[in-house]
């Protein structure tokens, strides 16, 4: 998953870079509002506040212009109500105030993670994707007509690819849909990919993203 880190302090930036990267996130960081307005794409933005060209809540602003469902958490130090409600007011989805362990901030990129993931969920009963049915409520799936039989845990992996097919769905995505976290469980998610993968038949309909996650294929 990639992140934009906004930080004008370069030791604080490096320091959380560097464990957001043992986390496993890719992360790119800006140390200017221009730097982070002229980004590359990001799945999520940490974004502090203090910034020495432009002020923040301006950047979370155009941040939210630009796409109405980027994860955006501020990450700053000023603590006061009024300061925390002008930037979930303006378009941040959460707010974390320094100092602050890795730990919260983790568990908040999740929280904020899951809710994007569940608004991406398909609103229909049934979900066709090409010559793939699948009727939610009833947890049943059919390729061409033929029945496919999933365990739970399958099916929920493919109910999230199908919600958004043709697009790389991340692996941390996926580990929040289906695991609530995206501690460890890289390794379980190959399997279930592998198992689902068997029991389609054609290992072409669930591809692998690299370095990024899997994507459904529309054939």
């Amino acid at each position: 998953m990639r992140v934009l880190l906004v930080e004008d302090d370069v030791r604080v930036s490096a320091a959380l870079a560097g464990a957001l990267r043992r986390t496993g996130y890719a992360v790119n960081c800006a140390t200017t509002a221009e730097e982070a307005l002229a980004a590359p794409a990001a799945d999520l933005v940490l974004l502090d506040l203090g910034l020495p060209d432009r002020d923040g809540l301006e950047v979370c602003r155009r941040l939210r212009e630009r796409s109405r469902h980027l994860p955006i958490i501020a990450v700053t130090a000023r603590g006061e109500e009024h300061d925390r409600v002008a930037g979930l007011r303006t378009g941040a989805d959460d707010y974390v105030v320094k100092p602050f362990s890795m730990a919260e901030l983790q568990a908040r990129i999740e929280a904020v993670l899951r809710r994007v993931v569940h608004a991406a969920r398909p609103t229909s009963d049934v979900l066709e994707v090409g010559p793939l049915r699948l009727d939610v409520p009833a947890r049943h799936v059919t390729l061409d007509g033929r029945e496919i039989g999933l365990t739970r845990t399958e099916f929920e992996v493919l109910l999230t690819l199908a919600s958004r097919p043709g697009v790389a769905v991340t692996r941390e995505e996926l580990l929040l849909a289906v695991w609530q976290t995206t501690f460890g469980g890289g390794r379980t998610l190959e399997v279930h990919i592998a198992a689902l993968r068997a029991k389609l038949g054609n290992p072409d309909l669930v591809r692998t993203v690299r370095r990024v996650g899997y994507r459904l294929h529309a054939r």
